[in-house]
């Protein structure tokens, strides 16, 4: 098995280097707003004058790398609504890459107004580093989850191995493309739901963990994302079956990268995505009252609907019945079978954890 290093956060360097942000970070510092040499951004928006209102506003969002289609349609659709109702432009800058490399650059000082990760356990450690207060989860509807999802397999076409279930994953013969854990959310609900199809179904903690690590010793890969574990599988033709978002799996199908029907195994995992306002960077940008407004738009028909339109289920009424028919149902369980986030971070993929443990032995 071979460890495919994160050598790139994909951070938007422009939001740091910007001519705008040079020329608003110059002025600011001039006037003594703020330290001279620090970053652009730090920098209240234009002033005319001391009476002058804010006529821009500029919010970075970091997030997980497969919700990129749908941020782009969202996004415009925020910045109009803000528009018409404050008169303000809003910049919206974005950052994509796997949730876990994300959130130890938010960690290390990338400096995110407001982060969609790929799991909750991601948001918790950013709270630990001091950046986003305790309680996030009831700042928002729903806990703060603004998207669902599942996991999917995509098996290849005309592949001898019969690959259905769960249980199919560890015949010594299949080649399984996943991500790794270590950077990628969504590696860690693929690990979530191997786990849970053992014990949801009446396995023990021990066979469930002979099962990850008969699963493991025929991952060959570990792409740092679930973008890239599906260029793996799909562009590179690595593997018998990849385990990956059903958003990916709608996506693919959409852009005709892949046409095999996927395959949605039972019982699966639920796929919570949560939205989080880093307090601390807000507090220092200034920019706390449009930050929260994007976060709560997250819940709007419109953005349910985009992320209905790019594979996500949605978690509002509004956006469940507009998602009516879009979705096969199947038996899920939740993040807190585990205990929550807190006790799976420990537990599974701390240092030294369950993850590790397997890692060295299926390598």
């Amino acid at each position: 098995m071979a460890y495919i290093p994160d050598h790139s956060n994909r951070i938007c360097v422009d939001f740091f280097s910007s001519s705008l942000g040079r020329r608003l970070g110059a002025a600011a510092a001039a006037a003594g707003l703020v330290a001279a040499g620090a970053p652009a951004f730090l920098a209240s928006p234009t002033f005319a004058g001391p009476k002058a209102s804010v006529v821009k506003q500029e919010v970075l969002l970091v997030s997980y790398a497969v919700t990129k289609a749908a941020y782009d349609k969202i996004i415009p659709l925020f910045q109009a609504d803000w528009k018409k109702k404050t008169g303000q432009t809003v910049i919206i800058k974005t950052s994509y890459g796997s949730s876990g490399s994300q959130t130890r650059a938010v960690i290390d000082g990338l400096e995110a107004d407001v982060v969609g990760l790929a799991l909750g356990g991601d948001v918790h450690k950013i709270q630990e580093a001091g950046l986003i207060d305790k309680g996030w989860q009831k700042e928002n509807p729903n806990n703060s989850i603004i998207t669902n999802s599942v996991i999917a397999f995509f098996v290849r076409p005309l592949n001898p191995k019969k690959i259905k279930t769960w249980k199919d994953l560890d015949n010594k013969d299949v080649d399984v493309v996943t991500a790794n854990p270590k950077t990628s959310g969504g590696a860690r609900w693929n690990f979530l739901g191997l786990y849970g199809s053992i014990t949801k179904t009446g396995g023990s903690d021990a066979q469930a963990e002979k099962y990850l690590t008969t699963v493991y010793k025929n991952v060959d890969v570990l792409p740092k994302d679930a973008r890239e574990a599906t260029d793996t599988f799909v562009k590179r033709s690595k593997g018998d079956v990849l385990l990956n978002y059903e958003n990916e799996a709608i996506l693919a199908k959409r852009t005709g990268e892949w046409t095999v029907p996927y395959i949605l195994p039972s019982p699966n995992i639920l796929i919570e995505g949560p939205i989080a306002v880093v307090d601390k960077n807000v507090n220092k940008h200034g920019n706390r009252k449009v930050t929260e407004a994007f976060a709560k738009f997250l819940y709007t028909p419109a953005a349910q609907k985009a992320f209905v339109n790019n594979g996500f289920r949605p978690v509002t009424a509004e956006g469940k019945a507009y998602a009516r028919g879009k979705f096969k149902q199947v038996e899920t369980f939740t993040v807190n079978t585990f205990g929550g986030w807190n006790a799976v971070n420990k537990e599974f993929f701390a240092k030294g954890g369950l993850w590790d443990q397997i890692f060295s032995k299926s390598r």
